[in-house]
């Protein structure tokens, strides 16, 4: 099993969130988070400038099969790309165990 973390526009969220539940995953975590990206410079709206240094984004938490990852990080990619700066960023790392509190089912049946 792999854990997918996202970090991606919140404008972009209701889009990705459909095209994960189109591809199969039923079940993933979220949260609104503040983060510091790679543009220095801010954006001027009529006449007034604005700091783009903390970026409102929204963190996204999915545990999937080691089969699943592909489909769900192109889903993400492909879901929450806009093409500008500050699109974000996808992360991958392993999972030992999984388990359903509720009946106490491990692995690939503790996720689904």
């Amino acid at each position: 099993m792999k854990k997918i973390e996202a970090i991606i526009r919140k404008s972009k969220f209701d889009e990705v969130k459909k095209a994960l539940h189109d591809v199969g995953v039923v079940f993933f975590s979220y949260w609104d988070v503040t983060g510091v990206g790679n543009e220095k410079q801010g954006h001027v709206y009529r006449g007034i400038r604005y700091s783009t240094s903390d970026i409102q984004r929204r963190f996204l938490s999915i545990v999937v099969t080691d089969e699943f990852v592909d489909t769900t990080i192109k889903t993400i990619l492909e879901s929450a790309k806009t093409g500008d700066v500050g699109d974000g960023k996808v992360f991958v790392s392993p999972v030992e165990e999984a388990f359903r509190i509720r009946t106490g089912e491990k692995g690939y049946e503790g996720i689904n």
